[in-house]
């Protein structure tokens, strides 16, 4: 099932019913760095009712992962991304895991004063105790095929402990900071499909539900059909609704979309 809903996301997610949403993905507007053509209406009182209306949704044991940024303005990092984390937590979310999206051969020039401008937070909430963690297991093991037994767990003593371990694996869980490249398109902040792709495998199951209330181009929907998750995404932009409107059909030939207008 794919639906798209055009529309305010605070607005529209009112009629989606309580706990019935298994993951939330989604880019919220950070700051003011863009207009969105002029629709943009962004401020602590819009991004907390977006918050309440995600908690209301969530099921219990859902993720939603939350990727922003802060614009810096008269020398000083707004510190939103800090803010907006701690008001999912005033709202009873559990905060999983704060992730980092190293922008691999990209990156914003930002302040003369101050390093490359080349990450972004991935938030990850959970509402009470995770139900679905498929952890990616891609990083190679350096001991690999090494006899180990006999090494372990340092003691107080300085010494270690003797103790009979089982060989490593080839791969491990990958580490929190994920190194992907930045994508261009005709939305002025497209979310990487490696981004959206890798979130989905690790936090949802097939036919669980996801939600994106900031569609944009609509990544997390291609990505939600090409792993046989559900979809349903909301965009306030007339552009940038049918934009996602186009490619996503364009990727679900097969399957009838449920679109939704003001």
């Amino acid at each position: 099932m794919i639906r798209l809903i055009h529309g305010d996301c605070i607005e529209k997610m009112k009629h989606i019913p309580d706990g019935s949403v298994d993951m939330v993905l989604t880019s919220p507007p950070y700051d003011n760095l863009r207009t969105y053509n002029d629709t943009l209406e962004w401020d602590e009182s819009t991004w907390q009712a977006v918050i309440l209306q995600l908690w209301r949704v969530i099921k219990p044991g859902g993720v939603v992962v939350w990727v922003v940024g802060d614009a810096t303005i008269k020398g000083s990092e707004t510190g939103t991304s800090f803010r907006q984390a701690l008001y999912f937590m005033d709202c009873g979310f559990n905060l999983h895991d704060t992730m980092i999206w190293v922008k691999s051969g990209g990156g914003a020039v930002g302040s003369n004063k101050c390093y490359t401008q080349n990450f972004e937070y991935m938030f990850v909430f959970v509402k009470g105790k995770i139900n679905t963690f498929n952890l990616i297991c891609d990083k190679p093991n350096k001991s690999f095929g090494q006899d180990k037994s006999g090494v372990g767990r340092r003691l107080k003593t300085g010494e270690h402990k003797i103790e009979k371990r089982k060989p490593s694996k080839e791969f491990s869980k990958r580490n929190n900071y994920w190194y992907i490249a930045p994508q261009r398109g005709e939305h002025p902040a497209v979310f990487p499909e490696q981004l959206a792709n890798d979130h989905i495998i690790s936090w949802s199951n097939e036919g669980d539900t996801i939600l994106d209330p900031f569609m944009g181009s609509g990544t997390t929907g291609v990505a939600c059909k090409n792993l046989g998750r559900n979809f349903i995404g909301i965009e306030k932009d007339d552009k940038y609704f049918e934009i996602a409107k186009a490619r996503i059909e364009d990727s679900t030939k097969q399957l009838k979309l449920d679109i939704l207008n003001k």
